[in-house]
């Protein structure tokens, strides 16, 4: 069952409204004791369904927990969708961690402390209050891509306490790399699991794959339990991440008993 309404988040966007997606398992029963891990993603609106998607294709996601009875509740909120250069900033100020350079976006202003805030501190528990959730950090997890992978880093960098698990797709290190090597080198986290990849065909537009392999080394080096791939073929879209979701759901379940 997909659950939508609208939200707002004042301290990003005043008063505008955007969606809010919560996905509870179809054979969960009302009254049942049956509890489930939580996946918070960003981007929400190109998760489930092609008719809310930015482009017209979604992640197929709903199909996949439906046709594979995924025990998992999946939640999550669309993403800011006013230009860069409007007073709020536009997506990728929203799920920047840091400000940094955008190049033909001009200087991008990073609130992704304040888009984190928010989902910890509001969204979370709203969803833990009114859905049937393990709310522990065993069972909480994050997952994104694009400027939302790069969130997932952020994530279980900083608010690691929160989350255990997580999935950066095609995670937008290229922006701010120094700042990425810092973030994690300076992170004090507990027993973490991620998933992260980039497709092949990315790195003609990216820097290579030097800054991709710098961060994976970092995220070793602290101690996370990373499991990362090249994707063939792949490309920066969402029909290309669809393909990606047994891995990484293999990755968030994996030995998690």
């Amino acid at each position: 069952m997909l659950y939508k309404w609208n939200i707002t988040i004042p301290q990003l966007t005043g008063a505008f409204e955007r969606a809010a997606y919560v996905y509870v398992p179809d054979w969960y029963e009302e009254g049942s004791d049956e509890r489930f891990p939580v996946l918070y993603m960003f981007d929400a609106h190109n998760v489930f369904l092609d008719e809310d998607a930015t482009y017209g294709k979604s992640w197929g996601m709903l199909e996949h927990l439906e046709e594979n009875r995924v025990p998992l509740i999946v939640a999550g909120a669309a993403c800011n969708p006013f230009p860069e250069d409007s007073e709020v900033g536009g997506r990728l100020s929203e799920y920047a961690p840091f400000s940094f350079d955008g190049g033909g976006w001009g200087k991008i202003k990073g609130r992704g402390k304040i888009t984190m805030d928010w989902l910890t501190k509001e969204f979370k528990p709203y969803v833990d209050e009114n859905f049937p959730t393990l709310p522990e950090r065993r069972y909480t997890f994050i997952a994104g891509s694009s400027m939302g992978g790069l969130m997932t880093i952020y994530a279980l960098m900083r608010y690691n306490k929160f989350f255990s698990r997580g999935a950066a797709l095609s995670p937008s290190v290229e922006f701010a790399p120094e700042k990425v090597l810092k973030l994690i080198e300076r992170a004090r986290i507990r027993k973490t699991h991620l998933y992260m990849d980039m497709g092949e065909r990315e790195f003609k537009w990216m820097d290579g794959p030097g800054h991709f392999a710098e961060t994976a080394a970092a995220l070793i080096n602290k101690g996370v339990l990373l499991e990362c791939r090249t994707v063939p073929r792949g490309k920066h879209n969402e029909a290309s991440w669809e393909k990606q979701i047994p891995f990484f759901m293999d990755l968030l379940f994996y030995d998690l008993q």
